[in-house]
């Protein structure tokens, strides 16, 4: 219904009055009118107009985190269990594809729609088969979490603004194997996976009224990469990966951190500390980039962070992203 507001002529009872006509769409290029000259005190009319402007509320500036990597992105070892409520996880939204390699019905999902900061149930995961990379999506039955706990709950705490977190996260993945955005094939299946999911969890946080712009990417990954063949090639291959992704989301100044669990193997693999160099020598070259170091962060076993060790990373990372962005406001504003 669309209205049309004329100042007054006449008085009624000594108070100011307005005709007011309004219109209503009828065939193409065609308006009836259903009501004129009808004589409202001022203040009606005025709450009327306001009323049925029928004006759209302006989006709602919403900042969206994409989370992506293998099993301590997954949060494999955290348990849900484990996990302490907080009032903050209603604020936060949260979007999530996770399980294990490559991306399938077997996933824990979100069902394609955002819901509220918590933990993920295991989903329908296939038979453990650690030769096909099965690992059951999380090690409890009860399901688990991620860094986006520990990241969602700290920056929200310390900003109170609009959040949400898109995670996609695969157990057991590596770069040239699942990671690669060159590869149409399998090698690229995990890449291809977090660009729909963030592409897709974009448009329907636009749909409910909300104006996302992309924040960072929180990337927690390079355990399996750290062997004799992939960690020399790490570096490269993960700046490609990230070159890709800015490209294909339409995001040429996205911040990146950048981490792996350092006690992977218990320290006893040699190649864990290649796969931190090739991170930390990105973040240097890279004045969107910085590198985020979990050592000493709590462990359930020699892979992976246990439930107060991954609520930890995340707060490293949400720590990190304040840090990064305090030192280059210009930059982070433009990017918005």
């Amino acid at each position: 219904m669309n209205q049309k507001l004329i100042s007054a002529d006449d008085t009624a009872g000594g108070m100011p009055c307005f005709r007011l006509e309004l219109w209503s769409g009828a065939g193409t290029n065609k308006l009836l009118p259903i009501m004129k000259r009808s004589m409202l005190p001022a203040a009606t009319v005025l709450l009327l107009a306001l009323v049925s402007t029928g004006r759209a509320e302006a989006p709602r500036a919403t900042e969206v985190i994409i989370l992506a990597g293998q099993s301590n992105a997954v949060g494999f070892d955290a348990r849900a269990e484990d996990l302490p409520a907080d009032s903050v996880d209603e604020k936060v939204l949260l979007w999530w594809r996770c399980g294990d390699p490559p991306p399938d019905e077997h996933d824990s999902t979100s069902g394609g729609k955002w819901t509220h900061l918590r933990a993920q149930p295991r989903g329908e995961p296939q038979a453990k088969d650690l030769t096909a990379r099965q690992y059951g999506n999380f090690a409890s039955p009860e399901g688990g979490f991620g860094p986006e706990i520990g990241l969602a709950r700290t920056l929200h705490t310390k900003e109170r603004k609009p959040l949400a977190i898109v995670k996609t996260a695969f157990s057991g993945t590596a770069m040239a194997r699942d990671w690669n955005p060159a590869d149409a094939g399998p090698g690229g299946s995990c890449y291809r996976a977090l660009v729909a999911e963030t592409k897709a969890a974009m448009s329907a946080a636009k749909a409910q009224g909300l104006g996302p712009h992309l924040r960072a990417l929180v990337w927690v990954q390079g355990e399996s990469d750290a062997n004799e063949q992939a960690a020399p090639r790490y570096a490269e291959a993960l700046g490609r990966m990230i070159g890709a992704l800015r490209k294909d989301l339409d995001a040429p100044q996205l911040t990146v951190l950048l981490g792996v669990n350092t006690q992977f193997s218990n320290g006893k693999n040699p190649f864990v500390p290649k796969i931190v160099e090739a991170q930390q020598a990105l973040a240097s070259q890279d004045p969107h980039c910085a590198y985020v170091d979990t050592a000493g962060a709590t462990i359930a076993n020699q892979f992976h962070f246990d439930s107060p060790g991954m609520l930890d990373v995340g707060a490293r990372y949400a720590a990190a992203l304040l840090q990064l962005e305090s030192r280059s406001p210009a930059t982070i504003e433009t990017k918005r």
